[in-house]
């Protein structure tokens, strides 16, 4: 008896159907994997964090299931999602280091000759954006980072374009306060 329950639960094992991506998560890979990729690379400037931008996002779209809500603009969220996720990396990122502080000496003299650190700029700007609040990041990189107009944003995001402007300038005022160093510097 023990001999045959264990036969049949293994032939039920390997009669059991594979577990298959479904069909409109396949579409949508398909269709907006580049979107994703360019969107979370934009972000975070490391195209092995963009990959897994990539894999999270459409990770979380297969765990929906099939009973969520349809969505109405799947590349408007696709986009949102890989914003968002590229952002949670950067933050987890930031977590795990610190930067330190230059010292009074070594800060630059108007007389001192000057160097463009393009990636000192970059990493600035990523941790600066970090900082923001999310609905802040998300609209600065839409804007910014995605190139959409303020009517795009309000749209897709379901706000008025009014909102979406103060949004805009007050986080261009933050984000030149935090990036002050980097601005000054003239090359």
């Amino acid at each position: 008896m023990k001999e045959h329950s264990r036969r049949r639960t293994l032939l039920s094992v390997l009669e059991e159907s594979v577990i298959g991506i479904p069909d409109e998560l396949e579409r949508a890979f398909r269709a907006h994997q580049g979107l994703v990729f360019r969107t979370a690379y934009r972000i975070t400037g490391n195209a092995g964090d963009a990959e897994d931008v990539l894999q999270t996002v459409f990770l979380r779209l297969l765990r929906r299931g099939r009973n969520a809500d349809p969505l109405e603009n799947v590349e408007s969220y696709l986009r949102r999602a890989a914003i968002n996720a590229a952002l949670d990396v950067i933050r987890s990122r930031q977590a795990d280091q610190s930067v330190p502080l230059p010292d009074e000496d070594s800060a630059l003299s108007p007389a001192a000759p000057v160097t463009a650190d393009f990636s000192g700029l970059r990493q600035a700007l990523s941790r600066a954006v970090a900082q923001l609040k999310p609905s802040q990041a998300e609209i600065f990189a839409l804007r910014f980072l995605e190139g959409l107009s303020n009517q795009q944003i309000a749209q897709s995001l379901g706000i008025s374009q009014v909102r979406v402007a103060v949004v805009v300038h007050r986080t261009r005022l933050q984000l030149r306060k935090e990036l002050r160093p980097y601005l000054s510097v003239r090359t």
